[in-house]
Order: structure tokens, then C-alpha cells, then sequence
């Protein structure tokens, strides 16, 4: 029997009017607007994560538009597949502001069938946890979108889940479309493994090709995490976890 993905959920009904209300070009100038406004306040504090996914590519970009001094981070995992880990070399070659960070630490073996949790927690938020502290993050940057999946409707454009931490969501409100309007119009490189027909990226054993109205359903499938969160947007980076804030 196939796996079943349950029904992605609608967005508040504040985000959603700003999704369906905002034409592509509307929806870059309020991205360009939100990132530069945390530049001017954040400074060298503002930092990019790249997932080296379709949408980091848009984030980063964007952000390079407001400044080139702005810096990122990318985490990768021993998992990664091939074609991600070529493209975050030459993504990292064009761009030396990019700083990898990773966790060798010694896991049992098919950690990511046995515990996909932990093993996400080991592998991906606390390399995470690492590049904020390392780099003085005031301010990170992502690539989150409120139309990608059933557990990211909930997000703000702008949070504070970390006391002492901004999160930044600029492109919350675009849709897949509108990600991949950009990429062409701006001839940003992207990752080889879409051309696979991959739609959302993760580690190798824990990613397939999928198909439906959920981007992230092919993440994580036949465990309880199918379509879910590594934990990066979910757990605390740092401090006490604080109530959200709209921007």
C-alpha cells in the first residue's frame, strides 16, 4: 500500500489574503524590502542559511542584491547525494562568504531508519545551532515558504523563537511557480537533481521523487516524519523558545 500524505493545510487567513493578493513582482519587492530592512538593522548579524534548494537559491540571491558582504552558511550531512554535494562546491567556490558546516560525530548505522529524529537532530540542527553561535547570527535568513507543505502554515515573515535571535522568512508568501519564475529570470545555477524531477531536497536515504500538491511529500516516506521538519524551523537555535510576532 502506497503511503499516505495527509491534507496539506491552509495558511492563516491573514498570509493566505498576502499569498493570493501579491503578484510575482509585488512579492519580490517585499522580499528585497524585508531582507534589507534586516540588513540595515542586523548588519554583519545577518546571515543567510542555504539549503542549496531551489528556494535558498532565490534567498540568496535576493540577498546579494541588497549587499554582497552579506554572508551564509550551508549544512551539509554525510548523507547528502552526490549532485548536492558537486553543486554546494561550486556554489561555495563562487561564493567564499558561504561557510559549510557539518557533525562527524559516530552514529549507529541506518541512524536515519532507526531514529530519523535524532538522527536529523545530530546531523542537521545542531551543525545549525553551531553556525549562529560561530558566526555572531543576529538575524538568519531562510528559504521557508508557507505553500510548500502541511507543517510550514503557521510561519511569520518575520519570528523570534530564539531570545536574542531574528528569523527571517522573505519569501514565506511565494509560491513553487513563482520560485521557479525567478530562478529562470535571473538565470540563478540550481541544483541538478531537479532535472531528476525532485521537488524538495534532503539527504539521500530519506528523500524520494514524489508527486501530489505537497512539495515536501517525498521526504522522510515510511517514517513517522513523511513530508515533516528535520527540526531546524521546528527546535530552539538558541536561548528560550519566545511566542512568534508578525511583521
Amino acid at each position: 500500500m502506497a503511503d499516505s500524505v495527509p491534507a496539506t493545510p491552509e495558511p492563516s487567513e491573514e498570509i493566505r489574503g498576502l499569498v493570493d493578493g501579491l503578484n510575482y513582482a509585488q512579492k519580490v519587492e517585499r522580499s528585497l524590502d524585508l531582507i534589507r530592512e534586516a540588513f540595515d538593522e542586523h548588519g554583519d548579524g545577518l546571515v543567510v542559511a542555504n539549503s542549496l534548494g531551489k528556494d535558498s537559491c532565490v534567498v540568496w540571491d535576493l540577498a546579494k542584491r541588497i549587499s554582497p558582504k552579506i554572508r551564509g552558511f550551508i549544512v551539509t550531512t554525510r548523507f547528502k547525494p552526490a549532485e548536492t554535494v558537486e553543486f554546494m562546491h561550486r556554489t561555495v567556490e563562487r561564493h567564499p562568504e558561504l561557510r559549510v558546516f557539518r557533525n562527524d560525530v559516530a552514529i549507529p548505522d541506518r541512524f536515519y531508519e532507526s531514529d530519523p529524529d535524532s538522527c536529523c537532530n545530530t546531523l542537521k540542527v545542531e551543525p545549525t545551532r553551531r553556525a549562529v553561535a560561530d558566526m555572531g547570527v543576529s538575524c538568519w535568513v531562510t528559504g521557508l515558504r508557507c505553500t510548500e507543505g502541511r507543517t510550514r502554515t503557521d510561519y511569520r515573515e518575520t519570528e523570534h523563537r530564539d531570545e536574542g535571535l531574528v528569523k527571517l522568512n522573505p519569501i514565506l508568501l511565494w509560491y513553487e511557480r513563482e520560485i521557479w519564475q525567478y530562478l529562470a529570470l535571473h538565470q540563478v545555477p540550481v541544483n541538478p537533481l531537479y532535472n531528476q524531477g525532485y521537488r524538495s531536497l534532503g539527504c539521500a536515504p530519506c528523500t524520494r521523487i514524489s508527486a501530489g500538491a505537497d512539495e515536501r511529500a517525498g521526504r522522510w516516506v515510511g517514517t513517522s516524519k513523511c513530508g515533516g521538519e528535520c527540526g531546524i524551523h521546528t527546535r530552539p537555535l538558541r536561548g528560550s523558545r519566545l511566542d512568534l510576532r508578525l511583521a
